[in-house]
């Protein structure tokens, strides 16, 4: 987002747990911050230093420690790419429960210290369930060898869950060991055009319903992010008329004579009913990526113009999308969107997870603005938290976002997150300036 940057002197680049344990113990004992960076593809600042904070980088450390087959349970350094997992997984016909759109450069380590949801939550639930272990260092340099295989081991409090989402704050996450599903056999997508954000509530309660278990997503998308993709990307669209929303599912399963049975009841049903306006079903694997491309797309070419403000929030569904309308409204009458290049403002984007809530709302600019931000924030934050929704869905609090947490929870709650902090890290050398 171009939006952070300090100023380090240093990047270090262990090769091992013992080596993370002997920098962070020399740094706690001269009082100098570090700041742990996997693969610098997030969007709140976490990984990047303020000032001139020791970057850790955990780049040299991408081994797949091991997989078992029969278990479904491997165990990756934290520096392992995201894609090289799950491509090896492949080959062992197992899938990695977590999908970005950064799964080529993203580590697996910032995926699990920032809790990212991603496209496949829906089907496989979130990295607090699908961990079973971890691995990491302390600020005073203790290893917590805590790299369990087991998928049940109830043996007092689970301490691996606060580094799951603790964005670097408490530790620093080496080693995962994590359960991966099964690959299915059968898989279909398929993009929808709507007419109505109630018409796409509706083909989700349907969809719910007939698909139940095969349903691994469900994707929002409104017309002016689809029009963006358009003109960035200079793509013929795969639906022949524009419509106001759009929705994308995908379904996995074992069967493909079954799944396409069920697929073909819930096509049939949704389009009798007027629920659905027009629709593609892909035909293949590359149609397949064909149509997913049109909803990673989006983040991406909304900073086609120079600068985008990117809100990632949980709202309850039936007013996700209220949000999107709202802020496009204040945007628009205070003078600040149009075309020419006069307008600060490109267009106000909403996608996201419908599946689990999670809404994208995306400003795009041509240009960082004192006054579109200040007509931003706090009122994003307020909106939501009117609707007791959060202020991160999924891409954590890192910098951006430390100043708001006060929206989505109680002064008890952040009080008990900060005694944890001080509890692990009493010196306030680990990616400090973040967080709370």
């Amino acid at each position: 987002m171009r939006k952070y940057k300090g100023c380090s002197k240093l990047v270090v680049k262990p090769g091992s747990t013992q080596d993370v344990s002997k920098v962070l113990r020399y740094c706690n004992e001269n009082s100098l911050a570090v700041v742990p960076q996997g693969g610098n593809s997030g969007l709140v600042g976490g990984s990047v230093p303020v000032y001139d904070e020791i970057v850790i980088s955990m780049s040299r450390m991408n081994r797949i420690r091991s997989f078992d087959g029969t278990s479904g349970i491997m165990v990756v350094d934290a520096g392992c790419i995201l894609e090289v997992a799950d491509k090896f997984l492949a080959e062992k016909n197992h899938i990695f429960p977590l999908d970005l759109g950064a799964k080529g450069s993203c580590q697996i380590g910032g995926n699990v210290a920032t809790n990212a949801g991603g496209l496949r939550l829906l089907r496989y639930g979130s990295l607090h369930g699908n961990v079973l272990g971890i691995e990491a260092v302390l600020p005073d340099g203790t290893v917590m060898d805590d790299l369990s295989t087991l998928r049940k081991n109830n043996t007092g409090y689970d301490i691996k869950q606060l580094f799951i989402g603790g964005e670097g704050t408490i530790g620093i996450i080496t080693g995962v060991s994590i359960l991966c599903p099964q690959r299915s056999k059968a898989r279909n997508v398929a993009l929808f055009g709507l007419e109505s954000f109630e018409k796409a509530q509706q083909a989700f309660r349907v969809a719910k319903s007939q698909l139940a278990e095969i349903l691994s997503a469900f994707e929002l998308m409104d017309e002016q992010g689809q029009s963006m993709v358009e003109f960035v990307n200079q793509r013929t669209r795969p639906l022949d008329s524009r419509y106001p929303f759009y929705c994308l599912i995908e379904t996995s399963g074992s069967n493909p004579e079954h799944d396409s049975e069920k697929l073909e009841a819930f096509l049939e049903h949704v389009m009798s009913e007027d629920i659905v306006s027009d629709g593609v079903l892909a035909q293949d694997e590359t149609q397949m990526q064909s149509l997913w491309s049109w909803r990673e797309g989006i983040s991406e070419c909304v900073g086609h113009w120079g600068g985008v403000y990117k809100y990632d929030l949980s709202i309850p569904l039936p007013e996700l999308y209220n949000l999107v309308e709202d802020t496009r409204e204040r945007l628009t009458s205070a003078g600040l969107v149009g075309d020419g290049d006069t307008f600060p403002v490109v267009g106000v984007v909403g996608f996201g997870h419908m599946g689990d809530s999670n809404l994208h709302l995306n400003v795009a600019t041509r240009r960082y603005d004192k006054e579109v931000e200040q007509l931003l924030e706090p009122f994003v934050y307020e909106w939501i938290a009117g609707r007791n929704g959060s202020v991160s869905a999924e891409h954590g609090l890192g910098l951006a976002k430390k100043a708001y947490v006060g929206y989505s929870r109680s002064d008890t709650m952040i009080r008990l997150m900060q005694q944890i902090k001080t509890l692990y890290d009493p010196n306030g050398i680990m990616n400090p300036y973040k967080y709370i």
